[in-house]
């Protein structure tokens, strides 16, 4: 006997149990991720001090050695608490990013015909693996070079950096999740090729004008304002966009 079709409410029930489970396991992830509060922040907080491992890959190439460590401040009295707890949530969320992403395919599935569910999962998989690329650009690339800049920068000699710390997370957060953002590039114009509205030959055509959009998006990501900062930025997200190029030209035939 056929399945009998569900209501609008039986949906709606099922949606509320996935967003139950979603909710209960990134309570537990974000739970957990508090517990090693030190690991945690020693991982966060690497990129402050000059033995991070970008400043020693620049040290060599430049053959100098730079004495880069940002200081930082707390002025509020729960502020560490609230950072605490801020970054628990958002690494706990990155960590089950992969399940919320299975539990809502889960979901869907079902209104999905067999080859939509394969390019669905192909999506969600290849969507996270782009995202978690440019978030460790960030985190090891971009985020060191703006704080070193950024923190050692001064209008005056008279005028003290004096850097808070959730400041410091702000600015890192900012950054991961723009980068995480900008590599998902590729998904976007494979998608928009799938539904029509994008064209390998349109891409190609319009391929100067989106090399200085992407100058321009790359001195906003980071306003170090030297060549070699703009160059290490910009040059993964034009590869990016030459990646959409050949994707976007493999849909349209």
């Amino acid at each position: 006997m056929a399945e009998e079709a569900k209501s609008f409410w039986d949906h709606l029930d099922e949606l509320r149990s996935v967003l139950i489970r979603i909710i209960v396991v990134s309570v537990l992830s974000a739970v957990v991720v508090f517990a090693f509060k030190n690991e945690v922040f020693g991982f966060i907080l690497a990129p402050a001090h000059s033995d991070f491992i970008t400043y020693g890959l620049l040290d060599k190439i430049s053959g100098e050695s730079s004495n880069f460590n940002l200081q930082m401040i707390n002025t509020q009295l729960a502020a560490q608490f609230s950072v605490h707890v801020k970054m628990s949530v958002v690494i706990g969320m990155i960590i089950v990013s992969p399940y919320i992403l299975y539990m809502l395919f889960v979901f869907v599935s079902p209104a999905l015909y067999s080859n939509e569910r394969k390019a669905t999962r192909i999506f969600s998989l290849f969507g996270y693996i782009m995202f978690m690329l440019g978030v460790a650009l960030s985190y090891y690339m971009i985020f060191p070079l703006t704080i070193r800049f950024l923190g050692d920068y001064q209008v005056s000699e008279t005028v003290e950096n004096v850097i808070t710390l959730e400041s410091y997370i702000d600015v890192l957060i900012l950054l991961t999740l723009a980068m995480g953002i900008v590599f998902e590039l590729p998904l976007l114009c494979l998608l928009f090729a799938k539904i029509g509205f994008l064209s390998s030959a349109f891409m190609k055509e319009h391929r100067r004008h989106a090399f200085v959009l992407i100058l321009v998006v790359s001195a906003i990501i980071t306003p170090t304002g030297d060549a070699f900062t703009l160059l290490v930025v910009s040059l993964p997200i034009y590869l990016l966009y030459e990646l959409s190029v050949w994707l976007v030209r493999f849909v349209n035939k």
